[in-house]
């Protein structure tokens, strides 16, 4: 395979405009090579390819082992298996009311009439709270899981492994508390999902702590920093199309359809990685056995091959040719306790709101990669005057008669 490297996804250029740059690569370049990401594929039709061949494009791409994530069938079935009722339709109606009460508390929380910087007022507390809410974690750990993403984040960036192993062992370590304590508290542990994970089984036996940290850490790390970007997507897309915010206040049943559309256009995550098990033509570039590839969410899902204008916000597209999610036997297991989060806050936000506008001057910062989204989103929000409570009848007035 070719090495010549194409471009940085971590240049500067790349980090003013992310997203337009894909744009410019996927027509000049739709197979790029870098350091960072060896072979990207960027078209809509070649990363599906990848997708529905895990047999040829592996997703044991990482140096460390993800559960299920880098795993390929037969493994990645059996723990599957175990993770997909932790999303169905009874568990997110169980977590519904939870979710929607934060989401509420939240917002309530933000000015009545003033300038906030969405990010930190919002995106962030939202994702921290509704992930230690899901798993039953107390809420210390927020804090630390914020830092752990910001270590996280730049460890990536930077491409230092020994840093990436010393965060992973950070989390680790922290998970491996909570753990211990829950086996101490012995039938008095909280019946919540952390708890439950350590009773599974797989194959006849019982989890191994190994496992167990290491499928929190992959539902942690993919839910905090690409929810929170998430959060900041959508409030400033509906911040600059105000009629769009206005018809989803009245129609809030569309609310679900539109976050996904948003998000088509403006990728919340950047890209994951494969790799090839057998030499293999994919497009232009032939791949040898273990050679490694990223496919480009922010790129493909804004292919104008599938989408036309790739920036025309739609809501009659097919959502099966949407790869916020992905697609194939590695979609995202975690997508109803995604959308069921998103669905709430933008809801809350919407509903408790009369007005969301940029502040003229002070537009979003982008994120760094391997980040999506922004970094800081600059608003201004008018609340809706809290409803009046009802009054108690009045009482009958003692009348005095003066002789």
């Amino acid at each position: 395979m070719n090495t010549v490297a194409d471009w940085d996804p971590r240049s500067p250029d790349m980090q003013t405009d992310p997203i337009g740059a894909y744009d410019v690569m996927r027509q000049r370049c739709p197979f790029a090579h870098s350091d960072a990401l060896q072979l990207s594929v960027l078209r809509h039709a070649d990363v599906m390819r990848v997708l529905m061949d895990p047999e040829t494009f592996s997703n044991q791409a990482s140096r460390r082992v993800s559960v299920p994530n880098s795993m390929d069938p037969p493994e990645h079935g059996l723990y599957r298996s175990i993770i997909e009722p932790y999303f169905d339709a009874m568990r997110m109606a169980q977590f519904a009311p939870l979710c929607e009460a934060l989401c509420e508390k939240l917002v309530m929380q933000l000015p009545m009439d003033d300038e906030i910087e969405l990010m930190s007022a919002l995106a962030h507390p939202f994702s921290l709270q509704m992930q230690c809410a899901f798993l039953g974690w107390p809420d210390t750990m927020h804090q630390p899981l914020h830092q752990w993403v910001r270590h996280k984040n730049a460890a990536v960036l930077s491409g230092d492994h020994d840093d990436l192993a010393a965060v992973a062992a950070e989390f680790d370590e922290t998970i491996r508390t909570l753990l211990t304590s829950r086996r101490e508290a012995g039938d008095e542990a909280p019946d919540d999902a952390t708890t439950r994970l350590m009773r599974e089984t797989v194959g006849g036996r019982p989890l191994t702590e190994a496992e167990i940290v290491n499928i929190l850490r992959n539902w942690t790390v993919g839910e905090l920093g690409t929810m929170a970007s998430s959060v900041g997507i959508i409030a400033d897309y509906l911040a600059t199309h105000p009629q769009l915010q206005q018809d989803l206040r009245d129609q809030p049943s569309l609310i679900g359809a539109a976050n996904d559309e948003i998000l088509r256009i403006h990728a919340p995550l950047i890209s994951n990685r494969r790799r090839a098990t057998r030499p293999v033509c994919l497009g232009t570039e032939t791949l040898q056995a273990g050679d490694r590839l990223s496919v480009i969410w922010a790129s493909a899902n804004r292919d104008e091959a599938v989408f036309g204008d790739p920036d025309e916000f739609r809501l009659d597209r097919d959502p099966a040719l949407n790869l916020l999610y992905g697609a194939g036997i590695h979609a995202c297991p975690g997508a109803p306790l995604a959308r069921l989060e998103l669905r709430a806050i933008i809801e809350t936000l919407l509903s408790q709101t009369i007005g969301i506008a940029r502040i003229p001057g002070r537009p979003p910062s982008a994120d760094t990669y391997p980040s999506s989204g922004y970094c800081t989103v600059p608003l201004h929000i008018t609340r809706r005057l809290p409803k009046p409570t009802t009054a108690a009848p009045a009482q009958p007035r003692l009348q005095l008669r003066c002789a």
